[in-house]
């Protein structure tokens, strides 16, 4: 090979590195502003969700409840809001018509890697059903649904077993009584039942699939709330980290 050859194919060569350093930092400063992007959004929600007055909450049956109706105003696909201590859950959880876009857009649907946390389009938050399930991704910068993995700890989920799920209309506390890997072969996320053998025949397999036990007692009579998010190391594709909860109404 002549000296020609080997300057021409070095020159190639550092053209084929320098353009795949120039694609993978790009691929990061992107994913980095998005992420700052992200947090920015979801601070100002919460601050507007959390500087309102409960008092302000009007006494009429099937009223938004303070807080969701300002937020409405810029998104009215908002339905509720989940708080789990321990972790940054903290977030709005959006419901569009189907389970497809909020995959990649932020609460004023503004592209986003991070997206959103949102509710099976299949549920209805005005009477909840007995199976409702959100969903979300696991982002590496720990938001979103990433924390969820903490539960996969015993103790942190024996310290940490309740958490607040709040709707449109009404206030929840859920105890969680299952937490598990599965792929998406099994349906955990399964809203409609034919009758309540069925339904327990579901709460039955969930409880199987679960890695540890707890005091929790579920039954045809009651409603459960199911959060799915992926885990990668099960399967790239089909593997999720779900933890499912009872829904006690607060009074």
């Amino acid at each position: 090979m002549s000296d020609k050859t080997k300057k021409y194919l070095y020159r190639v060569i550092m053209v084929i590195c320098l353009g795949v350093f120039i694609f993978a930092s790009y691929g990061l400063i992107t994913t980095a502003i998005d992420y700052n992007k992200n947090r920015k959004v979801i601070n100002s929600i919460q601050e507007t969700f959390y500087g309102v007055d409960e008092g302000e909450t009007s006494d009429e049956s099937n009223s938004i409840r303070a807080g969701f109706d300002l937020l409405q105003k810029e998104n009215d696909e908002l339905v509720a809001w989940i708080t789990m201590a321990g972790t940054q859950i903290d977030y709005p959880i959006l419901k569009a018509d189907n389970n497809v876009d909020y995959l990649k857009r932020d609460f004023y649907k503004e592209t986003n890697i991070a997206g959103s946390i949102f509710m099976d389009y299949r549920n209805d938050v005005g009477s909840l059903g007995k199976n409702t399930i959100v969903y979300g991704h696991r982002m590496k910068d720990g938001s979103m649904f990433e924390q969820l993995t903490k539960y996969q700890d015993q103790e942190f989920l024996e310290n940490n077993q309740t958490f607040e799920f709040d709707t449109l209309y009404d206030s929840y506390e859920a105890e969680i009584f299952a937490v598990y890997i599965t792929k998406t072969e099994f349906d955990y996320i399964q809203t409609d039942f034919e009758n309540d053998i069925e339904y327990e025949q579901l709460l039955t397999r969930i409880q199987e699939e679960s890695m540890f036990e707890t005091d929790v007692e579920v039954n045809a009579d009651d409603h459960i709330l199911t959060l799915s998010t992926c885990d990668y190391q099960l399967d790239p594709n089909d593997g999720r980290l779900v933890i499912q909860a009872k829904l006690v109404k607060k009074e």
